[in-house]
Formats: structure tokens, sequence, C-alpha cells
């Protein structure tokens, strides 16, 4: 059994979150060597933490002492080295960031539709299967016949729905996306907007991947996850995805074939987007990331944005 358990978690519910509540998590995962982001906003908690397994328990039973987070469930995985550099715990406006004010998932919220039943939905003629993911993420992979919304972040769907909808006023609408914290929000966007007949994947994508056998199912390709394993396969084995340290697009096996894929430097995606300069600054990261991999230590950079890939969870803005 690998040595790190990753727990991916959230839950919309009312919330004190102050400062005093962030060093309090703070310091419970630092006190049972915890590391990952956790995000408090006044509408709940949302993040992923990993570390050793009494130490999520410790964490998780901690969080769950919250007034209303008793029942608050998270997703497992298992990683062989820390997905993680530190521990973050931040204070939010959203713990999903879609920028719609009253936008409540406790008031309102879609049909839930179990990974075993979901196959059955997103094939019905009627149906219109939507990802609520961003470009970058639908780009390794997504559920056959699904829309891509092209969004570069959340705060861009409620737009493009308000568009789509025109085209499409009475089709019944599944929607997905990693964990279903984006679909959660997503759900109750639309069903405010007075469509009624709205699904999302109960666990999202990574429930799917867990629970429903690869023979069976209706994902191609893999899904990435917002740590340093990148991306999962089915049975949430790691994937074969890295990431460009410059742009922190992830990257498959061809694009590190490319001609423009330089390490640490720069890749097909963003090989004519930073300057001389920038190429410089990236180029000695990487040989001190090499160093570090020699000594065999771990290097977490000298600048907190140079950690913001390794950092982020689902739903927060890049």
């Amino acid at each position: 059994m690998s040595r790190y358990l990753v727990a991916a978690l959230y839950k919309f519910a009312p919330l004190n979150a102050d400062a005093p509540l962030q060093a309090r998590i703070k310091s419970v995962c630092e006190a049972e060597d915890v590391y990952g982001t956790l995000l408090l906003a006044d509408e709940g908690i949302n993040g992923t933490i990993a570390g050793p397994q009494a130490g999520i328990e410790a964490v998780l039973a901690d969080l769950r002492t919250l007034p209303g987070f008793a029942d608050l469930e998270h997703k497992e995985s298992w990683a062989d080295e820390q997905p993680f550099l530190r521990m973050k715990v931040r204070l939010k406006k959203e713990i999903v960031t879609m920028g719609v004010p009253g936008t409540d998932p406790t008031q309102i919220v879609g049909t839930y539709v179990e990974p075993e039943d979901w196959n059955d939905l997103i094939t019905a003629e009627d149906v219109v299967t939507i990802d609520t993911r961003n470009d970058y993420e639908v780009r390794i992979g997504q559920f056959d016949g699904a829309i891509d919304p092209q969004t570069v972040n959340f705060r861009e769907f409620p737009d493009w729905f308000r568009q789509f909808r025109q085209g499409r006023p009475n089709a019944r609408i599944a929607m997905y996306c990693t964990g279903g914290i984006r679909c959660e929000k997503a759900t109750a966007f639309v069903k405010s907007e007075g469509i009624d007949d709205v699904y999302h994947l109960k666990g999202g994508i990574l429930k799917y991947l867990e629970t429903v056998p690869e023979e069976d199912s209706l994902w191609r390709g893999e899904c990435f996850v917002f740590d340093r394993r990148v991306a999962v396969k089915h049975g949430l084995e790691l994937g074969s995805y890295t990431l460009c340290h410059a742009c922190r697009e992830p990257l498959g096996p061809e694009d590190l074939k490319s001609d423009l894929f330089i390490a640490g430097q720069q890749c097909p995606h963003c090989a004519d987007r930073y300057s001389a300069a920038d190429r410089a600054r990236f180029a000695e990261r990487e040989r001190q990331e090499q160093l570090a991999v020699q000594r065999g230590v771990r290097h977490i950079g000298a600048r907190p944005e140079d950690l913001a890939d390794l950092q982020q969870v689902e739903g927060d803005e890049r």
C-alpha cells in the first residue's frame, strides 16, 4: 500500500470562516503532518489534503466537529510520494468560484446520479451531457459525447450556459466535474435559471473511475487532479501526464516528444508565450529542482507563485 492517503473533500454548509478557525485547522494539519489546500468560506469547506492515514483521519475528525459538518464526506486515493509541498488554509468568498451572488446549493441543487447509473442517463436520447470543467482539464479526458464549454475558468460558465440554452431550451441536462463540487454550484445555477431536469454525477469523475469497471466505462482519457500526480486513470491509478513548469498545462507523452518541449522551460502550449527573461528564470528553477533530486531533497522553489500549480483544489481559480 502507498504511503500517503489523499482525501478530496467539500461540503456546502454555513460556516463562520474567520482567522481563528483558519489558524486552528492549519495547526491540526501541521501537527498531523498533513499537507494540501483547504478553502474556507461562509458557504462551506473545499480542499484536498494528503498525509499518513492516521493524520488524515485525525484532520477529518476535527473538521467533522464543526457545526453542520458532522456528515462531511471525502474521497480517498493513494500516492507513493507526498503530492503537496506545504499546507495552506485560505479564507475565500466562495469555496468554488462562480461569481453569481445567491447561488446556494444548500437551498436548490440538481438530482444526484450514482456512478453505476450514470451511463444509462448520458446515453438517453433526450439528455445533453455538459462538462463543467475548464479547457485544460477537458483536453486530457471526458465522457463520450459530452459538450466542452471551452471555459478558461468557472466564472465563464454562467454566460456560456445562458447562450447554450437558447438552442436547447427543453433538453434534460447532465453535468459532471472532477469531484462534484463544481456541479453543486452549476446545477444550483441552472435550476435558478428555470430549468428543472438537471442531473449531476455524485462524487464526480473520481468516484466514477473508482466505482465503474473500465470495461463498462464511458470515460475516455485521464482525469486531471489538482496535485503533483497531475492525472489519474481508472481505479484512480497514477496517470501518464506531467505538468509544464512554465504554463502549468498538463503534458502527455506526445507533448514531451515535441520539438517545442524543453523541460522546465516551455511546452507546445506556451512556446511563444514568454520572454527571454522568463525562460532564463524557468531554466534556473529547473536546474535547482534537478540538483535537489540529486541530493534526495524536495525543492519547493523560492516564490509562492512557483507553487501555485501544485497547491490548487477543484474550482479554485488558477
